[in-house]
């Protein structure tokens, strides 16, 4: 199983894709950053039943570090809390490399 992620900047948002293999839509959830620097942003999800905390922990970490909005997809099968802590490692490689980019990890 490859778990991968895309992150697609745009002028006022971000998109991260989170999925194991091809790229599928799963739980999205949208977050805005906080009306001041380290303030708490507002996060909700929009469809999907699974990896509720998850997919608004993604959401939210993505619009803080780039203080836009951001849309999140998370289509897994690990476990919500390995999904949570795998994710989030893969997004602060992503971050680091080029402006449309996808990390992946096999496991």
């Amino acid at each position: 199983m490859v778990h991968k992620v895309s992150l697609l900047p745009v002028e006022n948002a971000v998109l991260a894709f989170f999925y194991e293999d091809t790229i599928k839509i799963g739980t999205l959830a949208v977050s805005t950053p906080g009306l001041r620097e380290g303030g708490a942003g507002t996060s909700s999800v929009l469809l999907g039943g699974k990896y509720l905390i998850a997919a608004r922990a993604l959401s939210e970490r993505v619009s803080a570090i780039y203080n836009k909005m951001s849309i999140i997809s998370i289509n897994t099968k690990l476990s919500e809390g390995e999904a949570l802590r795998l994710y989030a490692s893969l997004f602060d490689k992503a971050r680091s490399g080029s402006v449309a980019d996808s990390t992946s990890f096999r496991g």
